[in-house]
C-alpha cells in the first residue's frame, strides 16, 4: 500500500525529539529558543525546481545536499551560525528510493553543520523543494551588503567558474563524465560557513556567489553606494577552465554563477588576519581588487588596461 502524507513524514523526515529546538516536527509550529540575548536570528529561503535547478535523473543525494547547501551559503554570507531549517516538498508520487537518497544527502550536510529539521510541508505536484533556514549572529557582527567602504580590499574564497562550466557543458548536450570535478562543484557546492563565522569583526560586507561574481558584486556596490576595481589577473579561476578560449573563460569565471563562494570586503589592515584564516581553514582566499568611491565596476588586466565587463549576473526572469 502506498505511503500517505503522514506516513511519508514519519518514515523519512521525523528524526525523533528535537535537539536544540524547544519543539520540532509534529505540531502546528516549531518552537525555537533564542540562542542568546546577544544574538539576532538570520533567516533565508531558497527554492529548487526540477528541470531548472536540477535534472529529474540527478542523484537524489546530490539534490538533497544542494537544497540545503545553498541556504547555508546565505547564512555563511551573513556570518551566521546555522541552527534549524524547515522543508516544503512537492513530489509527483511517493518514490521511496528517491526519497531515501534525498534524505541521505540532506541530513548528511545538515548534521555536519548542526542544523536540524524542525518542520515543513509535503504535497503532490511537480518536484519542488523549498527550504527556510535559521541561524544566529550578534547584530554588530553580521556581514551586510550595505557595509562596504572606499579603500576596502575585495576578497573571494575558493576558485570560480567550475559550476558554470558544468552548466555550459549541459547546455551543449555533452554527456556526463563520472567524477567530473566541474559537475561535482555544480551538484555539491560547499557552503563556506566556517569562513563566514571567522570573518565576524574582520570583514565588512559579504555576499555568496550564486549568480556570478560580477552580478553579485553589483548588489554590494548598489547597497553600499560605492564602486569597485577588479583585477582580472587576480581572480582565482578554477583549473577546469584552463584551455578554454579567453572570452569564454572570463565569462564563466565572472558571470557564470553557482559557485557559492564568499565575496567580501575588509579594511586593508586586516589582510594578515584574513590570510591566516585561509591557512587555518585550508581554503584559498584571493584579494582581487578594491572598493572605491563613486559608482560602477571597472575591470582591468594585470597591466591596468581596462577590460569589457558585462555587469549583469543571472536573472531568473531576464
Amino acid at each position: 500500500m502506498p505511503l500517505g502524507e503522514f506516513e511519508l513524514i514519519a518514515r523519512y523526515f521525523d528524526r525523533g525529539p528535537a535537539r536544540e529546538a524547544i519543539l520540532g516536527i509534529g505540531d502546528d509550529c516549531a518552537l525555537l529558543a533564542p540562542p542568546s540575548p546577544h544574538c539576532v536570528t538570520a533567516v533565508s529561503t531558497d527554492m529548487l525546481l526540477a528541470g531548472r535547478h536540477f535534472l529529474a535523473d540527478d542523484d537524489p543525494a546530490t539534490v538533497g545536499h544542494k537544497a540545503l547547501a545553498v541556504n547555508l551559503s546565505d547564512l555563511a554570507a551573513m556570518g551566521a551560525r546555522p541552527s534549524a531549517f524547515t522543508l516544503a516538498l512537492a513530489v509527483p508520487q511517493v518514490d521511496e528510493a528517491w526519497l531515501g537518497g534525498f534524505c541521505a544527502g540532506l541530513f548528511a550536510i545538515a548534521d555536519r553543520h548542526g542544523c536540524e529539521l524542525v518542520g515543513g510541508d509535503t504535497t503532490r505536484g511537480p518536484t519542488t523543494i523549498c527550504i527556510t533556514v535559521f541561524g544566529d549572529v550578534p547584530p554588530g557582527a553580521a556581514l551586510r551588503r550595505d557595509a562596504a567602504q572606499p579603500d576596502d580590499d575585495l576578497w573571494v574564497s575558493g576558485t570560480l567558474g567550475a559550476a558554470a562550466l558544468a552548466v555550459h557543458a549541459l547546455g551543449e548536450g555533452r554527456p556526463r563524465s563520472p567524477g567530473d570535478p566541474a559537475r561535482m562543484r555544480l551538484d555539491r557546492p560547499e557552503p563556506r560557513v566556517a569562513l563566514g563565522l571567522s570573518l565576524r569583526h574582520l570583514a565588512r560586507a559579504a555576499i555568496d556567489l550564486s549568480d556570478g561574481l560580477i552580478g553579485d558584486l553589483g548588489h554590494i556596490l548598489d547597497r553600499s553606494r560605492v564602486g569597485a576595481e577588479v583585477d582580472w589577473s587576480a581572480v582565482p579561476v578554477d583549473p577546469s577552465l584552463d584551455g578554454l578560449p579567453e572570452p569564454l573563460r572570463r565569462r564563466l569565471a565572472l558571470a557564470g554563477g553557482d559557485d557559492y563562494e564568499l565575496l567580501f570586503t575588509a579594511a586593508p589592515e586586516n589582510r594578515s588576519a584574513i590570510e591566516a584564516i585561509g591557512g587555518r581553514l585550508g581554503l584559498p582566499l584571493a584579494r582581487i581588487g578594491r572598493i572605491v568611491a563613486g559608482e560602477g565596476l571597472r575591470l582591468h588586466d594585470a597591466r591596468g588596461r581596462p577590460l569589457a565587463v558585462d555587469a549583469h549576473g543571472f536573472d531568473h526572469f531576464a
